[in-house]
């Protein structure tokens, strides 16, 4: 076996991928301080062609180097908008007609492999700050959480690391052409 050469891949340049099909969901960055999970999350934004990436409150906006290290050049790929909090974003992606969904353990959440996307759904996913999850005033403006399964002591995923799991999930059950 043999790896796949990268002029193999077939992978789109950024003109093709602005121009390409997105599944419908954004993201959420709820006061995420580590600016490698941002740009970590800009990389997997791109690989699951999400729609946007808010990133709102404390979280760092590009451009900037440490974001950078992580997006390797995703900054530039995926469309993203800064907010000056998560609930103002909220409020945008609600009258656009999306399903507010945190990622978090919570009251009445759905394992994550029991999250069914219906057809012609749109999702806005908030992932929270490292320390304190997603905040209880986005908590409230939500119409539910996902929640991924977990087995070990922690309880607890770096939220890239979660980022990738949740939109794995909703790029592989909302299937795109192209």
């Amino acid at each position: 076996m043999k790896k796949t050469p990268n002029d193999e891949l077939g992978r789109l340049t950024a003109e093709e991928f602005a121009l390409a099909r997105k599944i419908p969901v954004a993201v959420i960055l709820d006061g995420i301080r580590s600016l490698n999970n941002v740009g970590s999350v800009f990389r997997t934004c791109d690989a699951f062609a999400v729609e946007k990436l808010y990133l709102c409150g404390i979280t760092a906006t590009p451009p900037d180097r440490e974001i950078h290290k992580t997006a390797l050049g995703a900054e530039n790929t995926v469309p993203w908008e800064y907010y000056r909090s998560a609930p103002e974003a909220i409020g945008h992606l609600r009258d656009e007609g999306y399903n507010i969904v945190a990622v978090e353990q919570a009251e009445g959440s759905v394992p994550l492999q029991g999250f069914e996307c219906p057809e012609g759904g749109k999702f806005a996913l908030i992932f929270g700050n490292e320390v304190f999850g997603v905040s209880d005033g986005c908590m409230a403006l939500c119409d539910g959480a996902v929640e991924i399964p977990q087995a070990g002591t922690k309880h607890s995923l770096n939220i890239a690391v979660a980022a990738g799991i949740v939109l794995w999930h909703f790029f592989r059950s909302i299937h795109i052409d192209g």
